[in-house]
C-alpha cells in the first residue's frame, strides 16, 4: 500500500510496483484515510509519506503499530536529512525510502521489506547520522554493549544493517533461518533495542559497517 498526500506520487509508485512480478498494490490513500484503509486491507508492506498536511506519517505509524500484526513500513521522504526520520525509525518503521529512488530499485526494496529486511540506503543513512548529532555520537554505554556480542552475532548484525532478511543472512553464512532468528533475538537483547532498524543504526554508529568496508578494501589490495 502507498500512502502519500500527492495523487501523482501514489499513482507513480502504484504503476511501478504493479508492473513488478509478485507485487500487488492493494490500495493507495492520503494520510487522513490511511489507518482505516490499512486496517481493512491488511497489506504486508506500507510505503508511508512522512510529511502530509492533514494526518502526518508519524501519526499514521503510531496508529498502525497498535495492530496485532502491523505491516512493515518504510517512510517516504523527499529529503535525505528529514528531521522526523530518526523518530520514525525509533517508532517502529523498518527504514526509509527517498522518493527519487531509481524505479528499478523500488520493487527490490519492497521485497526486502516484505522479507523482514531493513531498507535504508547508505547515502541516506550517512546523511541521517550527520544531521542528528545524537545519533552520530553514541554514548560510551551504547558502544560498550556492542562488545557484548559474540563474533558470530557481530557478523549477523552487520548483515542486518545491510538490509538482508533472515533467510538471506542464513544463506550468506550457512545457518538455518531459525538459528539466525535466535541470533537476532540475542542481539536485540544485548543491545537493549527493540527493532532491527535500531540495531542497524547502532551498528553503523559503532563503526561496524565502516570496519567491514576497510577490511574489504584491504582484501582487495592483497
Amino acid at each position: 500500500m502507498v500512502v502519500d498526500d500527492e495523487a501523482l506520487v501514489r499513482s507513480g509508485f502504484q504503476m511501478i510496483l504493479n508492473a513488478s512480478d509478485g507485487i500487488q498494490v492493494v490500495a493507495t490513500a492520503d494520510g487522513a484515510q490511511a489507518a482505516d484503509v490499512i486496517r481493512r486491507e491488511m497489506p504486508d508492506v506500507v510505503l508511508l509519506d512522512i510529511r502530509m498536511p492533514d494526518v502526518d506519517g508519524l501519526t499514521v505509524l503510531r496508529q498502525i503499530q497498535t495492530l496485532p500484526e502491523p505491516p512493515y513500513v518504510a517512510m517516504l521522504t523527499t529529503f535525505d536529512t528529514d528531521e522526523y526520520i530518526l523518530t520514525a525509525l525509533r517508532s517502529g518503521a523498518a527504514g526509509f525510502l527517498l522518493k527519487d529512488t531509481e524505479p528499478e530499485q523500488i520493487a527490490h526494496l519492497v521485497r526486502t521489506l516484505a522479507a523482514g529486511g531493513v531498507v535504508m540506503s547508505p547515502k541516506a543513512s550517512r546523511a541521517l547520522l550527520r544531521s542528528h548529532p545524537g545519533a552520530g555520537a553514541p554514548q560510551d554505554a551504547d558502544v560498550a554493549r556492542v562488545g557484548l556480542l559474540s563474533d558470530r552475532e557481530r557478523g549477523v548484525l552487520v548483515l542486518v544493517a545491510e538490509g538482508l532478511s533472515n533467510a538471506d543472512i542464513g544463506s550468506r553464512i550457512h545457518l538455518s533461518t531459525g538459528t539466525v532468528k535466535d541470533h537476532i533475538s540475542s542481539i536485540l537483547t544485548k543491545l537493549r533495542v527493540s527493532s532491527r532498524v535500531q540495531a542497524a543504526l547502532l551498528a553503523e554508529r559503532a563503526g561496524l559497517l565502516r570496519d567491514k568496508g576497510d577490511n574489504a578494501a584491504q582484501d582487495k589490495g592483497r
